[in-house]
Formats: structure tokens, sequence, C-alpha cells
């Protein structure tokens, strides 16, 4: 499965009537590349966005725009879609690993083609210089959560000497199983965390997503400052909805990102969130909200 085109129909079915509301109101007030300014950053977040949420932009033009505000890399793109990034001086903060968001390492079953999948990837994301690349758990489809733990860690540990060898990190997305993402099994931090414990690796960590986890959990701060030695990357979105990070919304990220920088984290944090106004405004603001 294609991981970017699975979030953009997620995305589709969770938004509904309201993406051609924001649609409307982006060509109302649409802010072009050049107009964008530069923003002064202090250096404490390394900053992302992530390419699904901005279809309406070709890479290129993602590239120059996010570059311009001072964002450092592009989430979740292809090996085909590199070239690009490198193009333009950014890093590919996240990669598309194999697998899917319902088809992952939670079922013996899937292991062999997954493994083949990441032995292939991973020395290659490894040359293209970059740092991450995506895996998942798969759904439940009944299974318990203790065997879809052990299931994990079995399949995640043949590729573990590959991602070592190499030095790139192999990174579990926590994902919420209520709204968006229906028996998805990495849906609590905890449960991210023993995985994590299991495989045993340095290049083994979790992709914490602050708009599923609020949603899961909430106690982002305090989930934040317990399990950060186990995580390595981060997505932002606002809820409900999964749209701008602004005042609009119940999460107030200045204080989750300050709790982050307080971590000593040195990732990226990666804008993840489908704007319902003009788009390079929107993400320029969020950069500016995170920037702590």
């Amino acid at each position: 499965m294609n991981n970017q085109i699975s979030r953009r129909s997620a995305i589709r079915k969770m938004a509904g009537s309201a993406a051609f509301l924001g649609a409307a109101a982006m060509n109302a007030s649409a802010v072009t590349i050049g107009e964008l300014k530069p923003l002064k950053l202090k250096g404490n977040i390394r900053h992302s966005v992530s390419r699904w949420c901005y279809g309406g932009l070709s890479l290129d033009e993602l590239c120059i725009a996010a570059k311009k505000i001072g964002i450092e890399g592009i989430d979740l793109l292809g090996e085909n879609e590199w070239p690009v990034v490198k193009k333009h001086g950014l890093t590919c903060a996240m990669c598309n690993g194999a697998g899917g968001i319902s088809h992952g390492f939670n079922k013996i079953e899937n292991h062999d083609g997954l493994v083949e999948g990441y032995k292939r990837l991973i020395p290659k994301v490894a040359e293209a210089g970059f740092p991450n690349i995506i895996c998942f758990s798969g759904n439940r489809d009944g299974m318990d959560d203790e065997e879809g733990m052990k299931n994990c860690v079995k399949g995640l540990k043949r590729i573990m000497s590959v991602a070592e060898k190499h030095k790139v990190n192999v990174v579990m997305e926590l994902l919420n199983s209520k709204v968006n993402h229906k028996g998805y099994q990495c849906d609590h931090t905890a449960w991210g965390a023993e995985v994590v414990k299991g495989v045993g690796s340095e290049r083994m960590k979790l992709l914490y997503d602050i708009y599923h986890m609020q949603i899961m959990e909430g106690d982002l701060v305090r989930t934040i400052r317990q399990f950060h030695q186990y995580i390595g990357h981060y997505h932002t979105g606002g809820n409900p909805g999964r749209h701008e990070i602004d005042e609009t919304q119940e999460i107030y990220y200045p204080a989750v990102m300050r709790a982050i920088v307080d971590t000593g984290f040195k990732g990226f944090v990666a804008q993840e969130f489908t704007p319902t106004r003009d788009p390079l405004t929107s993400m320029r603001e969020s950069i500016e909200i995170c920037d702590v």
C-alpha cells in the first residue's frame, strides 16, 4: 500500500464537505510562494511538513515554500520523490516504508513480505542520507494486544541488523483507533513503548502523533515526558478535525512543544494537518506556533 495515498483517502472520508469549504477559503485568500515571509527560527525544533497534506502543490512548489519559511524536511515520501527534496537542499525526515497502516507487523503472515521490503528500502534511505523510515503495527482484526505485541517484536527484530548497520531509524506510528483508523493496534503510547523495548535496538522508535494521541489518551505533556526515550519523531494536527493547530482547536501546542524541547529531543516535528484556509499561510503559522 502507498502510505501517502492511504492517508489522503482517510482524510477525505473524515473531512467530508468541510474539505470543499476549506478549498473555497484557500482560493479566496491564497498567498503565493513569492509572498511568503521567512521566519526567524529559534533552532530548538527541527521542522518538517507532511507531503500528503498539500496535494494542491507540486512537490517542487512545496519544497520551495518550505525552504523559504525555514522548514528543513518533508515527511512521507516514496523513493521516487527523494531526488526532488535533495535538489532543494531539504531532507525527507520520514520515508515511506513497506506495507501500510492496516498491513503491519502484528500478523506473522505479513512478516516475510515486510522484511523483504524493509531490507530493500533501508539501505536506500541511508544512501540518500535520510534518518527515518516509517512502519505500522497493522489492525487487530480480533487479535489481542499481547499477541500483537509479540508478533511485532518478532518481525521487527528481523530488520534491526540492517537498520543498525545503515544507521536508519525504523519508526512505528501511534494512531488513533477511535476516529480515523478503526482497529489499529499501536494506539496507545505504553503499548508502543513495550514494542520498542522488546525489539531492543537503538534504531527502533515511535512516531508520537499528537493529534492521534490527544484522541486516545490526552495528558500529552505528561506522556511525552514519561516515554520520550522511545520517541523518534512527532506529528501535529488540530483536534477535533485534524486541521490548523491554532486557537480554533483544543490542543495548546506551545506547551506541548516546550515539553518536547525539555526532553532534549533532537529529531523532527512535522506538521500533519489538512488546511481549511490558505495552505501556505496555515503552514507558516503552524511553524511559528511550534517554534518555542
